[in-house]
């Protein structure tokens, strides 16, 4: 059978068996076992174990768990209530000003986190009910808190990143540099939408807003010390040749663990056994999918279905820009039914002799991928930071919620064209730090 016919039946069978309810790691797997058995025979079936358990064999899959383990540490404390309220403090004379202190406080919980949807239950059970006591409407609450959120995969530390380095081998330390921009220009837009919207509406919610002395606006700083260090601690870790990423995961998890304790008091064995027993769930379920990913790639390669693909696309005589526009349509769709370390792991092994030959960066693509994940975080059916806040606010249906995170969807469409025009706010910091690359 031609290589393509044959990828567009492994596609198709791909999307019946994940849409039939299976887990992704052992969709995959199921896949794979299938398609070699019927084209390559049963001996193929020998290679699998050493490939699945291969994969795993790298030494910087440790930095998932031990990120995973800073963002459950920090997220089980007060810690967030605690950025979030200082916040508020400053910014709430200003219109629109809480909707701001949400996004500044996803933005700073983001860079100590590197998770989404610890993200949008830290900063999202203070700032939706404060919101709503003001007088803001139920779509801007929880549509704020849920884009806010989605910042945890952008920027760095993000475990995406994390996986995206892993799956193409590129570094990790320049991929997490070139969010560091783009995640703050998506807060920037944010930032800007919400004034806008704000303004419009003409919210009368800063007039009823508390009157805070200019003793209570600095007495509140010192609780903001502890995520100034942390990230400060990370990134000094990491480039200032102190340790790898890999190492620099674990002095990030060890800082949030002694802030949880020393601070906030965490010393309970049940609670600490709570924060370990959810991080491991959450790093045996990526480090599954990226096992069985692994050997989906491989299945793609031994049927040479991911060389006929690069090759039929090379031919293709359309526009480059053309082409990373059908790339970024196929990662929509596929963020809107996938999760997006599932999406990453399955397509980017695929996609990137595409966009290399095509002669764009690969870190600068981490991040268009990443923003397209974003946008899948926050929209149907799969939309997991939706189901997030409608935990938390059992009471606003989710059409609201959906309906209030579609205007962050358009600020995040502007966001990849604006980085289509200039690549540079992806790629300068790395560059400038790492020195040139692609």
């Amino acid at each position: 059978m031609d290589p393509l016919t044959l990828g567009a039946l492994v596609a198709f069978a791909t999307i019946i068996v994940l849409f039939s309810g299976v887990s992704v790691a052992i969709g995959l797997l199921i896949v794979s076992a299938g398609f070699l058995i019927v084209f390559d025979g049963m001996r193929s079936l020998e290679l699998m174990p050493e490939i699945f358990f291969g994969k795993l064999d790298n030494f910087a899959l440790l930095s998932i768990p031990m990120f995973i383990i800073m963002g459950a540490s920090i997220a089980s404390t007060r810690a967030g209530a605690d950025l979030y309220e200082a916040l508020e403090r400053w910014l709430t004379r200003v219109p629109g000003g809480l909707v701001i202190s949400n996004l500044g406080a996803c933005a700073l919980f983001s860079a100590m986190s590197g998770s989404s949807p610890a993200t949008c239950a830290a900063i999202g059970k203070m700032g939706i009910p404060e919101m709503r006591k003001r007088g803001y409407p139920d779509e801007v609450a929880a549509g704020s808190i849920a884009a806010g959120g989605t910042l945890g995969i952008l920027i760095p530390p993000s475990v995406t990143m994390i996986v995206y380095g892993i799956a193409t081998e590129t570094s990790i330390g320049r991929l997490f540099l070139a969010g560091v921009f783009p995640g703050l220009l998506l807060v920037g837009l944010f930032m800007l939408w919400s004034l806008y919207s704000t303004w419009r509406s003409g919210n009368t919610a800063v007039l009823t807003a508390t009157v805070y002395t200019w003793k209570q606006k600095f007495e509140i700083l010192p609780r903001v010390l502890p995520f100034i260090v942390i990230i400060i601690g990370v990134l000094y870790a990491m480039y200032g040749g102190v340790a790898t990423p890999s190492e620099t995961a674990a002095v990030g998890a060890l800082l949030c663990l002694l802030i949880a304790m020393i601070i906030y008091k965490l010393w309970s064995p049940v609670k600490l056994w709570e924060v370990l027993r959810d991080s491991t769930k959450e790093s045996v379920m990526i480090l599954f999918i990226i096992a069985a990913a692994g050997v989906f790639s491989y299945m793609l390669s031994s049927l040479f279905i991911t060389q006929a693909i690069a090759e039929w696309i090379g031919t293709l005589e359309v526009n480059r820009w053309v082409l990373m526009g059908a790339i970024n349509l196929f990662l929509l769709v596929a963020g809107f039914f996938l999760p997006p370390v599932a999406v990453i792991l399955m397509t980017a092994p695929v996609l990137l002799p595409i966009i290399t030959t095509a002669g764009f960066d690969p870190i600068w693509f981490a991040v268009i991928l990443t923003i397209n994940m974003e946008i899948g975080l926050i929209s149907p059916p799969v939309g997991l930071n939706l189901y997030v806040i409608n935990g938390i606010a059992p009471d606003i249906k989710l059409k609201t919620i959906l309906v209030g995170s579609l205007p962050y969807v358009a600020c995040m469409v502007l966001a990849i064209l604006i980085l289509c025009v200039f690549p540079g706010i992806a790629t300068w910091l790395p560059d400038a730090v790492m020195g040139p690359g692609f």
